[in-house]
């Protein structure tokens, strides 16, 4: 019996969830578009529904400027049309991930981004946050549904620029967006309806510099998920209150700072 060593074991896992991925899956679509801007060209056409639109770039995990104290937040692939709309698209596992809160945030920050001291506030461009969810968040079947501020008392569009659209992952159909969150939802390219994707699924799934480059992905999320787990670990330490901060930190092995972070969270 042939054993393999440890550095073989946890390829060999690596590459079995590099099979398992999706474009659904965060971060795989975020490797996806890095770097393809046909691609998120491809996509944002279908979704929004402008055939004509034209990607002049794109980015992915693109850190927004923010205000001092406010929260941050890191998109998954950000972009800028040829007269200068932006689109923040995202992809949302679970419901908690889709709340339409953090839909106005990421709205918001991509409008704090977009608007310089000086600027007139007409000179902010038309946004659109979309959210992929895996599910049908809003549970009636559409496959995309499109939210827009609205003047209640005379029953129009508050035409403000500011554009959210929710993607229902489930949906299938003889349509484009069917048959894109049908290949959203692929884990081989051979089953995908867009060439344009399948020939990007293929290469980070078999060409031999995409495995690599997913390899070194798939190990930052190694880290990250063991970060995860030390704070998870140092959350439920400080619940006990039976541990001084110190001591948490050494156990969780996270430093004291970032313990005491922790603790004002709790205790907001």
């Amino acid at each position: 019996m042939i054993v393999l060593d440890t550095a073989e074991q946890k390829r060999q896992k690596d590459l079995e969830r590099l099979r398992s991925f999706r474009p659904i899956d965060d971060d795989f679509m975020r490797c996806l578009f890095k770097d393809n801007i046909p691609l998120a060209e491809m996509v944002l056409r279908i979704i929004i529904g402008k055939p004509d639109l034209v990607i002049t770039d794109c980015q992915t995990q693109k850190d927004m400027k923010q205000l001092a104290g406010a929260r941050s937040i890191c998109l998954d692939a950000y972009g800028t049309d040829s007269i200068g709309k932006k689109y923040d698209m995202e992809i949302q596992r679970e419901d908690k991930g889709a709340d339409p809160h953090r839909a106005r945030f990421h709205s918001s920050v991509m409008d704090i981004e977009n608007l310089d001291a000086g600027q007139k506030f007409r000179e902010l461009p038309d946004t659109y946050t979309i959210f992929i969810t895996e599910k049908d968040f809003y549970g009636k079947g559409e496959p995309v549904y499109f939210i827009e501020r609205i003047n209640i008392t005379m029953g129009n569009s508050f035409a403000d620029g500011e554009h959210i659209l929710y993607v229902n992952g489930e949906y299938r159909g003889d349509s484009d967006i069917g048959k894109l969150m049908h290949d959203f939802n692929c884990t081989d390219a051979a089953d995908m309806n867009f060439k344009l994707l399948a020939d990007r699924t293929r290469y980070l799934k078999e060409n031999p510099k995409g495995v690599s480059e997913m390899c070194k992905v798939i190990e930052d999320m190694r880290k990250e998920e063991r970060i995860e787990e030390r704070i998870e670990i140092a959350k439920n330490m400080l619940l006990d209150g039976m541990l001084s901060l110190e001591k948490i930190a050494e156990y969780a092995r996270l430093s004291l700072d970032e313990v005491r972070k922790l603790q004002a969270g709790q205790n907001a």
